[in-house]
C-alpha cells in the first residue's frame, strides 16, 4: 500500500506535528514532487533498498542525529525526507538549502513522526493482528504461530525481533490489504513506552509469554513491568497469558475484571483453561538421541466442548512447553483443528534469534537465515550481507503461502529488492522462481526445483572468497545447505590422489579393443572422491563420456567447465527444463518419462535431442522389458524429436562366476533388442553394457562403449590382477591415549572389556564419518605406524577407540590410516558386511577433502 507525500504531509499537519518554524527555513514543508508515492520507510542510509520510493526519516537518538546522514540518503537516490530543524548542523543545513528536487518535511520529533504515521496506516485495516510481549519467548511464539497458520491465512509479521519503537513501526507499516492476519511484538525497557507501541499495533488479540527478569533495570520491580507490559492489551478482545505464578494471575484478572476482554490462561494449574495436565520426556529413535516432550492438554476454550490433545514437541525446556501451550491456544481459537496442531507441534522448528555471519568452506562467511521468507527480513538479511565479503550469493528459496494472483507482483517486488542490494550470484531453490525469472532481470547462476536437488548436485568448489547468505522458507530445509557450507574444521581428510585416478582410466582403456569409447560413472559425488574435481581431471585426459545419477549433478559439471556429453541416469518430469538448458542426455527408461519428454520437446520446439535407451536385461531396477521393445521401436519410428544416441543394459553380477551364465545371457538380450531397434529406426547407435568388471572378463560386451566406475576409483573386482593404483586414502588423528587398567571397560554400554593393561587411543573419526558401528569391538582394524589396531568398544558417533598395545611409540596426534594403499578399503568393507561402493560413498560431507598429484 502507497501514499502519496501529499498525504502523508496531511497526516503530519491533522495530528499537529508539522509545525517546525524558523532554523533558517521559511515553512514547514518543501513539496516539489507532490506525485511521488511512498511505499518504504527508510532510517538507515546504509540500508535503502527502494530509493524512489522511499520515505527517509532522519531520527535523533542520544548517540546520533540522522540529520548527519540525510546526504548519504539523497546520493542513495531518495527524494522524500522527514526532518527535524537542522540549524545546529551547519554542513546538512547547507546542503538542505540546495536541495530542489527532493520533498522534504520538517516535524517537532522525527521518532514520534515515524510512529504517528505507523498508527494512521494500522487504523486501514480490520483483519485480526495479534500482539505479544513478555519477557522472553516472543520471537519464537511469533514464529511458531506463523508456521502454525501460514497454510490458513496470509500473514504479515515482525521481522525478527523488530520489537521496539523503532522496529514496531517498521514492522506495522508492511501491513497489507492482501493480508489475513498480523502477528506483532513489542518490546519494552522502561515505563512510558508500551503506550506508544498499543497505540501502533492495536492488537485484537493479546499474548503475554511470560515476565521474568529481562529488562528489570528500567522499572521499580517486576510487578510494574507487568503492568506496563499489559497496557498492550487494554483493547484486545481476547487475552491468552502463561500465569505459573499467582501474583501473575492476580494482576492480569484484576487489570482486566471490568472490561471485556476474555482471558485465556495456559499452564500446569488444573484450574487453566489450557492445563497441561501430563508432561513427559522421552527418547525418539533407535539411536535414542533426539529427546522429544509429550504433553497433555485439557482444553476447555469458552464455548468451544472441552477436549483432550496429546501432543509432542521436539524440545524438553519449560520455556518450550509454555510457549506450545500458547500456540495450541491461539491456533485453535483462530480455527486450526487439534489434529492439524498436533502434526505440526511434532516438528516445531529451532529458532535462532540471531543473524549470524559464520566462517565457511573455501574463505566464505555463510549468513544462516533459513528459518523464514518475505521481503522484509530478506531486506534485512540482504542489509547485512552487504557488510561482509566484496563478492555476494544469495540462496532464495520460493515464496510461501501466495495465492495465484500474488505470485506475480511478490516476485518481481523481491527480484526487485535483490537487484537494488546489487546480489552477484543467486541461486534459486524451487519452481515458482523458475517461472518467474524469465521475465526478470537478475544474476541467476543456478536454479534447483527442491533443496534434495541442490544438496545432489552440490561442488564445493563453486563458492570461494564470497559471501553467502541462505534465505529459505522453513519447508525447504535450507540448514542442510548450511551444513555443507560450513568451515568444517576436521583433522580428519581424505586424500584423493589424481596421479592414481588417471593411471586407472589409462590401464583400462588398455584393455579396450580399436574404437570402444570409454563413459566414466561420476555420480554420488563421484564416488565420494569430488564430482568436479574428478570430472575435470577425466575431461583433461579425453573421457567420452560422463555419468550423473541425477540432472542436479549435470547442472554442476557444466557450471564447472564441463563440456564433455553426460549421461544422466535417473530423471524426470521436473527436470526436464535443467536437462535442455545444460545440454544433458537423459535415459529414458519407461514409455511414460518417454512420452513425458517428447512432449515437453514439442511444448519447446526442440527436435532431434539425444537420448540413451535403457533394456531391462535382468536387474529388474529400470529399464523397458524385452517384450516391450517392439513396441518401443514403433513409438520411436514415428517422431523426430528425440534420436537414440545409445542403448545400454547392465550386468547385475559380471564380476562372479558363478552367475556367467545368467551374464552372457543378459548380453545376448540386450543384443536382440538393439538389433530390432536399429532395424525399426533405420540408423545405428552406440551400444554398452560392460561395467567395471566386465571390461576385463568379457571383452566381447565392450560393444561400442563401456562404463568404467569403481575400478576408476582404485577397486578390482575382477578377481584377476590389474594393475590398478589407490586412489582415497582416509586418515584420522589420535585425540587421546589412555592407559587402562584391568577390569575397565570402555565406551558406551562398556562393550570394550579390558582383561589386562591395555593402552587405547581415542581417534577424531566416527560412524557419523562413514565408521560404521558395525566395525565396533574387534571387528574393524586401522593401521598405526605400520601396525594394525583393532577397535575396542562401540564406535561413537564422531570417535572411536583403538587399543594400541605394542605401538608403544604412538603419541597423541599422530595420523592413522583407516583405509588406504596401506590397509585396502576391501578390508573395511568386508568388516561391516558391505561393499567398498558404499564405504566410499558414505564418508561425511565434514571430512575435509585433499587432492594431491604425484
Amino acid at each position: 500500500m502507497a501514499y502519496t507525500i501529499i498525504e502523508i504531509a496531511k497526516v503530519f499537519k491533522r495530528l499537529g506535528i508539522l509545525n517546525l518554524k524558523g532554523g533558517g527555513f521559511a515553512g514547514t514543508e518543501t513539496i516539489v514532487r507532490p506525485e511521488n508515492k511512498i511505499a518504504h520507510l527508510a532510517t538507515d542510509s546504509r540500508k535503502i533498498s527502494f530509493a524512489a520510493t522511499s520515505l527517509f526519516f532522519a531520527l535523533k537518538t542520544t548517540s546520533r542525529d540522522g540529520i548527519e546522514f540525510v546526504q548519504k540518503a539523497y546520493e542513495a537516490g531518495v527524494r522524500n525526507f522527514v526532518l527535524h530543524n537542522p540549524a545546529n548542523d551547519l554542513r546538512a543545513a547547507t546542503f538542505l538549502k540546495k536541495v530542489t528536487d527532493a520533498n522534504l518535511l520538517y516535524v517537532t520529533d522525527t521518532t514520534e513522526a515515524l510512529q504517528k504515521l505507523a498508527t494512521h496506516h494500522r487504523k486501514q485495516f480490520s483483519y485480526p493482528v495479534i500482539g505479544i510481549t513478555g519477557s522472553n519467548g516472543k520471537t519464537i511464539v511469533k514464529e511458531w504461530l506463523n508456521y502454525l497458520l501460514e497454510d490458513t491465512f496470509k500473514i504479515v509479521r515482525s521481522p525478527r525481533s523488530f520489537n521496539s519503537q523503532i522496529g514496531v513501526p517498521i514492522s506495522v507499516w508492511e501491513m497489507d490489504a492482501g493480508d489475513q492476519l498480523g502477528i506483532f511484538e513489542a518490546g519494552i525497557s522502561t515505563v512510558d513506552e508500551m503506550d506508544k507501541l498499543q497505540d501502533i499495533i492495536r492488537p485484537t488479540i493479546g499474548i503475554l509469554t511470560n515476565i521474568g527478569d529481562a529488562h528489570d533495570s528500567g522499572f521499580e520491580d517486576k510487578m510494574q513491568k507487568l503492568a506496563e507490559k499489559l497496557l498492550l492489551f487494554k483493547n484486545a478482545s481476547v487475552l491468552f497469558y502463561n500465569a505459573e505464578d499467582d501474583w501473575i494471575k492476580k494482576e492480569v484478572t484484576g487489570k482486566f475484571e471490568k472490561t471485556s476482554t476474555r482471558l485465556v490462561r495456559i499452564g500446569q494449574d488444573p484450574q487453566a483453561d489450557i492445563w497441561l495436565s501430563e508432561i513427559a520426556v522421552y527418547p525418539k529413535g533407535q539411536s535414542g538421541k533426539q529427546q522429544m516432550t509429550s504433553v497433555t492438554a485439557q482444553i476447555r476454550m469458552g464455548k468451544k466442548q472441552p477436549s483432550v490433545l496429546k501432543f509432542d514437541i521436539p524440545f524438553t525446556y519449560s520455556a518450550a512447553i509454555q510457549n506450545a501451550g500458547i500456540c495450541l491456544a491461539v491456533s485453535h481459537f483462530l480455527g486450526l483443528s487439534l489434529e492439524a496442531f498436533e502434526k505440526k507441534a511434532a516438528a516445531f522448528p529451532g529458532i535462532d534469534m540471531r543473524l549470524q555471519v559464520l566462517p565457511a568452506i573455501n574463505r566464505c562467511s555463510v549468513i544462516n537465515d533459513s528459518y523464514s521468507l518475505d521481503q522484509r527480513s530478506l531486506q534485512v538479511a540482504l542489509d547485512l550481507l552487504n557488510q561482509q565479503l566484496p563478492s555476494k550469493t544469495l540462496i532464495l528459496s520460493d515464496i510461501p503461502g501466495l495465492k495465484n494472483s500474488e505470485k506475480q507482483t511478490a516476485y518481481q517486488q523481491m527480484a526487485l529488492l535483490i537487484s537494488h542490494k546489487q546480489v552477484h550470484r543467486l541461486i534459486t531453490i524451487g519452481p515458482e522462481w523458475k517461472k518467474t525469472l524469465a521475465n526478470i532481470q537478475v544474476p541467476v547462476l543456478e536454479q534447483y526445483d527442491s533443496t534434495d536437488a541442490f544438496t545432489h548436485g552440490f561442488q564445493p568448489g563453486q563458492y570461494k572468497d564470497e559471501a553467502i547468505l541462505l534465505k529459505g522458507a522453513r519447508r525447504f530445509q535450507f540448514e542442510r545447505i548450511f551444513y555443507l557450507l560450513q568451515e568444517k574444521v576436521h583433522q580428519t581428510r581424505l586424500e584423493i590422489n589424481l596421479t592414481a585416478i588417471v593411471h586407472n582410466q589409462k590401464m583400462y582403456r588398455s584393455l579396450l579393443r580399436p574404437g570402444v569409447k570409454m563413459m566414466a560413472m561420476v555420480k554420488a559425488f563421484a564416488y565420494g572422491s569430488g564430482l568436479l574435481e574428478m570430472a575435470s581431471v577425466l575431461q583433461y585426459h579425453n573421457i567420452d563420456y560422463l555419468a550423473v545419477a541425477y540432472a542436479d549433478e549435470g547442472v554442476a559439471l557444466r557450471n564447472g567447465g564441463i563440456s564433455v556429453p553426460v549421461m544422466v541416469m535417473n530423471v524426470d518430469q521436473y527436470g526436464f527444463d535443467s536437462l535442455v538448458s545444460h545440454q544433458l542426455e537423459p535415459e529414458i527408461y519407461s514409455f511414460k518419462i518417454l512420452k513425458q519428454f517428447i512432449e515437453f520437446l514439442n511444448s519447446q520446439g526442440i527436435s532431434q535431442y539425444p537420448v540413451h535407451i535403457k533394456l531391462d536385461t535382468g536387474m529388474h531396477r529400470l529399464g523397458f522389458d524385452p517384450d516391450e521393445v517392439a513396441q518401443l521401436a514403433d513409438l520411436l519410428k514415428g517422431q523426430r524429436t528425440v534420436y537414440v544416441k545409445s542403448a545400454f543394459s547392465h550386468f547385475t553380477s559380471s564380476e562372479d562366476e558363478n552367475d556367467d551364465e545368467f551374464t552372457l545371457k543378459q548380453g545376448e538380450l540386450l543384443l536382440q533388442g538393439c538389433e530390432l531397434l536399429e532395424k525399426v529406426l533405420g540408423y545405428k547407435f552406440i551400444r554398452h553394457i560392460a561395467n567395471t568388471a566386465a571390461i576385463a572378463r568379457f571383452p566381447e560386451f565392450q560393444l561400442d562403449m563401456v562404463r568404467l566406475g569403481i575400478g576408476l576409483y582404485g577397486i578390482n573386482t575382477t578377481g584377476n590382477e590389474l594393475p590398478i593404483r589407490t586412489v582415497a586414502t582416509l586418515k584420522a588423528t589420535i585425540a587421546q591415549i589412555k592407559q587402562l587398567a584391568p577390569g575397565q571397560t570402555v565406551g558406551y554400554n562398556r562393550k570394550g572389556k579390558v582383561r589386562d593393561s591395555t593402552r587405547i587411543a581415542t581417534l577424531r573419526i566416527g560412524y557419523a564419518d562413514g565408521f560404521s558401528r558395525l566395525l565396533s569391538n574387534g571387528n574393524g582394524k586401522v593401521l598405526l605406524q605400520g601396525k594394525l589396531c583393532p577397535v575396542i568398544g562401540n564406535v561413537c558417533m564422531d570417535m572411536t577407540m583403538i587399543n594400541i598395545n605394542g605401538v608403544d611409540e604412538a603419541v597423541e596426534g599422530d595420523e592413522v590410516e583407516i583405509f588406504g594403499a596401506g590397509l585396502p578399503v576391501e578390508n573395511m568393507a568386508a568388516a561391516s558386511g558391505t561393499t567398498s561402493y558404499e564405504i566410499f560413498t558414505s564418508i561425511g560431507q565434514r571430512i575435509n577433502r585433499i587432492y594431491v598429484e604425484d
